[in-house]
């Protein structure tokens, strides 16, 4: 195949290079025009340019090598921007956890070296609206978002009056072994009438250590506070317990979340 182009020059004119080429060749994902018998060179159709600078986009969004096959055999025009949409999704909602780790990271290294105010509180057992159930810790925002969305509605729909914010419990298993009963709930005053997943629950009297916590870097609070509480060796078994003062229900913009994190805990200090 003389007037083909040799892998070189092949590689010059599409900036893959001679190792890639062949790792293409291997894979099937772009194979050479023609390959000699005798010698094993390898030669490429000028007609080929463009599907390797197809290829070449793709990988450069890191689409695996299997998907950019997909796209290159794709049936139709149609066929093929829904297969590239899906990545360019994929590569979206990346991007988004990459940009929120950033962030966390930022407000991590940025956070004042001025402890958090611990304040002791007797909270008294209050009758709730709630939604219970395991949930894994890599879901739980997600959950807790669609449950306290539903929690609003029921309120509303059944004419319930809130006594105090929203608010959750956390079991223990749900930090240490990624998953654990999650309870989220909104004190009412009236009937509650069971509907789905929505349910009557009274939340528990406790002694918490309490922290306001501002934004959605939860963990950061917490471990503040448990370090607070095993320092003055306070700490008690039982859930970790949220009060939403402002939360998604209010805004959308986790930086304008406003909660009140408590850890349980014995007291022993004669206040009331």
């Amino acid at each position: 195949m003389q007037s083909g182009l040799t892998v070189g020059d092949f590689s010059r004119v599409t900036h893959l290079s001679v190792k890639t080429l062949r790792h293409y060749h291997e894979v099937g994902l772009l194979e050479p025009a023609e390959v000699n018998p005798v010698n094993g060179y390898r030669y490429y159709a000028p007609d080929q340019i463009p599907t390797a600078q197809v290829i070449l986009r793709l990988r450069n969004l890191e689409m695996p090598v299997a998907d950019v096959k997909a796209v290159l055999a794709a049936p139709d025009s149609a066929a093929r921007n829904a297969l590239i949409a899906a990545h360019l999704d994929r590569l979206e909602t990346e991007l988004a956890r990459t940009r929120t780790a950033v962030d966390s990271l930022r407000n991590l290294l940025q956070r004042p070296a001025k402890a958090a105010s611990v304040e002791h509180r007797t909270v008294p057992e209050a009758t709730t609206v709630s939604i219970r159930a395991p949930v894994d810790r890599a879901d739980v925002l997600a959950w807790w978002q669609g449950a306290l969305g539903e929690l609003h509605a029921t309120v509303h729909a059944q004419g319930l009056r809130p006594t105090g914010p929203s608010g959750g419990l956390y079991a223990s298993e749900l930090f240490q072994h990624d998953r654990g009963e999650a309870i989220v709930f909104i004190p009412v005053e009236g009937f509650v009438h069971a509907v789905g997943r929505v349910a009557p629950y009274v939340v528990p009297a406790a002694e918490l250590a309490v922290v306001t916590h501002h934004g959605s870097d939860v963990d950061l609070t917490y471990a503040e506070l448990g370090s607070y509480t095993t320092r003055h060796e306070i700490s008690v078994d039982g859930p970790l317990r949220e009060y939403y003062l402002r939360d998604s229900h209010d805004t959308p913009d986790p930086a304008g979340w406003e909660t009140e994190i408590g850890w349980p805990i014995f007291r022993a200090d004669g206040n009331p």
